[in-house]
């Protein structure tokens, strides 16, 4: 693999990334980071390519977390596209109907692809992702505390 072919995997491997952890983000957690990074970095005008729409998509699960898949029911998602002045076209998909949500998670997009990744990922992707972690170690930690073990003893005869 050449070194262009290597960078433009790197390079789709951290878009995709960067737009799971918008996706995945709610609005309240989005929104004071996307702030933060305007005011490093103002947007200070962008066209709207696809207006924004709220539709729903099929949410698939497998049975034990690796069986066959089966579909689990339908979640709202909301999507947009903007261009920058630059050419720089964001997508933003993200869980619900928010669409301003959606709005920031395109921005945000269109601004790494315009040459501020690292401001992207300092100011807003990294904060996302930790706290998504955190998250998922205190369900952990409550969901541990529930386990229960049984164990079965074994009665001599006679």
């Amino acid at each position: 693999m050449s070194n262009s072919q290597s960078d433009l995997s790197l390079s789709v491997a951290a878009r995709k990334r960067r737009l799971s952890i918008f996706a995945k983000a709610g609005e309240e957690a989005l929104a004071p980071l996307f702030e933060r990074f305007a005011v490093a970095h103002p947007i200070e005008d962008y066209t709207i390519l696809r207006v924004p729409e709220v539709g729903t998509s099929m949410v698939r699960g497998r049975t034990g977390g690796s069986g066959a898949a089966f579909n689990l029911g339908e979640m709202s998602v909301t999507r947009i596209s903007v261009r920058l002045p630059s050419g720089a076209v964001g997508h933003g998909y993200v869980q619900g109907r928010s669409k301003d949500a959606a709005r920031m998670a395109a921005l945000l997009d269109a601004m790494a692809e315009d040459g501020f990744a690292d401001g992207v990922d300092d100011l807003v992707t990294t904060p996302l992702e930790g706290a998504a972690q955190t998250a998922r170690a205190a369900r952990a930690a409550k969901a541990a505390a529930t386990k229960v073990e049984f164990f079965t003893m074994v009665r001599g005869e006679g």
